[in-house]
């Protein structure tokens, strides 16, 4: 069952998609802006696209850092494929939004630094 935020990313990815087909990918852009600045907005998003699982993990700043240096390069590798005219960001963030594969999620909380 799809919720609302779900729909709500879907429908900006589909934007980033028809936009995207240039040099620059929107995607990729917002996605490093958020792994440095890390807005508040974002992980209420993500919580609400997960429905808010419960997780026991503990998260040091050390791993905090190294998933914020890996997903920043990750995402910059990504800009970099996506200057070939095919929009890849939002085909990969709309496989993420309709599966939530666990990764992503605790991928998120690491860049955050949050445990449950």
């Amino acid at each position: 069952m799809i919720n609302t935020a779900q729909l709500k990313c879907l429908s900006v990815f589909s934007i980033f998609a028809l936009i995207g087909f240039g040099p620059i990918s929107p995607g990729c852009l917002i996605g490093m802006y958020l792994v440095w600045r890390r807005p508040e907005w974002f992980s209420v998003l993500v919580g609400r696209l997960y429905n808010h699982p419960k997780n026991a993990d503990f998260i040091t700043s050390a791993q905090t850092r190294k998933t914020r240096i890996k997903s920043f390069i990750g995402l910059l590798t990504l800009f970099v494929i996506d200057i070939i005219p095919v929009p890849i960001t939002p085909a990969l963030a709309f496989i993420i939004i309709l599966s939530r594969p666990m990764w992503f999620y605790m991928t998120v909380r690491r860049i955050y630094g949050l445990s449950a």
